[in-house]
């Protein structure tokens, strides 16, 4: 049997490919798994600058694999293992020290739209849709969906997407601040792809530390989050690669970060 999810690079990128499209890509235990060892394995790498999500097939993703998840229901310690190992794994992405792009066509539902929620630019091709399916079959989101949601979309939104259980086409999605970019759909892969290389021209620690930047500062009281950039600036001052990027502006040539 082929493995679930592709594995790859395409220069300083590291492609996490979904490779379920039969299932629609749906998530099971071991879809998690490769994705958890995919990206661990591409932190360690220093040419990695960044990763990219995506999917084969027609779909990007339709959610868990409810055919696993209905087989444990019986195994509460099996139950948990799979919601936890899924959660852990999705804020795992959404914690890396590497920026993370998605790029989605077709469906983009429950779990699968709680693993994009987990990535921090999203590609969305033309026709793509997007929602969340968990109300619709008396589920409700495990993997984070309701958090994430709320804090892009806004409560109301939020929350109105999920009892409804509706889906959003792609120019909607951008709209509720989902989707960054909406391209045509013969052109998202590459465009993400363009995207995710010219990442690789940052210095790496500094993207790194944005990504904590934000991540960190989402919780905190104004006062604490300028502390907390101001801190970042101040440390970062003194850097090789803060060296070449002002010696690049001087001389009007383009910066070569070494990391």
């Amino acid at each position: 049997m082929s493995d679930p999810v592709a594995v790859s690079t395409e220069g300083s990128v590291g492609i996490i490919e979904l490779a379920r499209p039969e299932k629609f890509n749906c998530l099971s235990l071991q879809v998690h798994e490769h994705i958890a060892a995919a990206r661990a394995g591409f932190e360690a790498d220093r040419d990695i600058r960044s990763i990219l999500i995506r999917a084969q097939g027609k779909h990007f993703c339709t959610g868990a694999d409810l055919a696993e998840v209905k087989g444990k229901l019986n195994d509460p310690a099996a139950l948990d293992h799979f919601i936890a190992f899924g959660m852990n794994n999705l804020r795992a992405l959404e914690t890396s020290s590497l920026p993370v792009v998605v790029a989605v066509q077709g469906l983009c539902l429950a779990g699968g739209i709680e693993l994009m929620l987990a990535c921090d630019v999203c590609f969305g091709a033309k026709t793509a849709q997007f929602g969340d399916q968990h109300a619709q079959f008396g589920l409700i989101p495990g993997w984070g969906g309701s958090q994430r949601l709320t804090r892009l979309m806004g409560q109301r939104r939020a929350l109105d997407l999920m009892f409804s259980a509706r889906w959003l086409k792609a120019d909607e999605a951008k709209a509720a601040g989902l989707v960054n970019y909406v391209v045509p759909d013969a052109e998202l892969h590459q465009t993400a792809l363009e995207y995710c290389q010219k990442i690789a021209t940052r210095s790496r620690p500094g993207i790194a530390e944005m990504k904590r930047l934000a991540r960190e500062g989402a919780d905190l009281g104004i006062d604490q989050k300028m502390r907390l950039e101001r801190d970042a600036a101040v440390r970062a001052l003194p850097s090789d690669d803060v060296a070449e990027g002002l010696d690049a502006f001087e001389n009007r040539r383009d910066p070569a970060f070494k990391g």
